[in-house]
């Protein structure tokens, strides 16, 4: 099975014209009666030999940051980013490896990130003020995303930007905090904001490649995934989903949220808000049901109606973007192509 990268470097190499990629993917559409866009792509596996080279390379790095942290607590994390970067170049640069690529971009980044917190551990700050704590934070996010922006000037793993744009989020909100301590206790507001400053570079992404056929769209695919529990997790919280009882209003709230998201979902043709929410959809109907003298048999009839609505989304997902695009009017006309038929 080939996919849309696939495609794209058979394009780039010259093996394929621009004409006879198009051809073959309204092939596959209308084989499947949907749209290449709504299959929302993204490479993790080129083969099994992805799994095999990724267990070794966990492996490896495990090793790695294991044996450099009995010799010293930084020397682990600048081992891990080292061999990352160095091993990135033959799995990444020259095999195209999918799996592979994603584990050792996060290992480099989080290396990075690591190698910093090991040398505040060794440097061991005893009863530093809140400020200074969080302008240390702030300056590990700052470097952390320094490191994603490298790795994707020599690699452009798509993952690369999302990985990048965690580490700015954690940045602001640690210089935030480190402006106004009092915040460190009430973090909420800031990821949520966060996370719709992510959902809008991710569109951006996206709006730039409405029919996803490029790179790009593979970096908004990962930029919504981050995007998707900042905002879900933090708007949540703040509702105080997880308290100590869930009342019948908070329970309704928390489903017209989901409705929603339901909705966001089917506008952009991205999925990753419905999976991020779903843990609170069913907390908040598993309690309602509870209410409702349903005890023993509340888990079942949570998961029964939650799983009938998802599928019944997939399958109906094309019919009701069409309604959801045809109310947003010229707007809709600069989102991902819908079926019209």
């Amino acid at each position: 099975m080939y996919s849309e990268s696939d495609l794209n470097g058979a394009v780039e190499a010259g093996v394929l014209s621009h004409d006879a990629a198009d051809a073959l993917r309204a092939h596959i559409a209308r084989q499947r009666a949907t749209p290449v866009v709504d299959e929302e792509h993204f490479r993790l596996l080129t083969g099994f030999n992805d799994i095999f080279v990724s267990v070794a390379l966990a492996l490896l790095l495990v090793s790695l940051a294991w044996i450099g942290g009995a010799i010293l607590t930084p020397l682990g994390g600048l081992g891990v980013a080292g061999a990352a970067w160095f091993l990135a170049e033959y799995f990444t640069a020259r095999r195209r490896m999918a799996l592979p690529s994603i584990l050792l971009l996060l290992a480099f980044v989080g290396g990075v990130a690591a190698t910093l917190v090991g040398v505040v551990v060794e440097l061991d700050p005893q009863n530093l003020p809140d400020r200074t704590t969080a302008m240390i934070f702030a300056g590990i996010g700052i470097v952390s995303a320094g490191a994603a922006w490298a790795h994707w000037r020599r690699f452009m793993v798509p993952i690369t930007v999302a990985a990048g744009a965690a580490a700015l989020v954690a940045t602001v909100a640690a210089l935030v905090v480190a402006a106004f301590p009092a915040l460190k206790d009430d973090v909420y507001p800031l990821t949520l904001l966060g996370g719709i400053g992510v959902f809008v570079a991710a569109m951006r992404w996206d709006l730039s490649d409405r029919d996803r056929h490029t790179r790009r769209s593979d970096v908004a695919f990962w930029l919504h995934l981050v995007a998707a529990p900042l905002i879900a997790h933090s708007l949540f919280q703040l509702l105080g989903v997880f308290g100590p009882t869930v009342t019948p209003p908070m329970a309704a709230v928390v489903i017209a949220l989901y409705v929603a998201f339901g909705i966001v979902a089917l506008a952009v043709d991205r999925r990753a808000l419905l999976v991020s929410s779903l843990a609170y959809v069913l907390y908040a109907l598993y309690a309602l049901f509870e209410k409702a003298g349903a005890v023993e048999l509340s888990a079942a009839f949570t998961a029964f109606v939650i799983g009938s609505a998802l599928l019944t989304l997939s399958v109906f997902w094309q019919p009701m973007r069409r309604t959801v695009v045809g109310l947003l009017g010229g707007i809709g006309e600069r989102l991902p192509p819908v079926a019209m038929a």
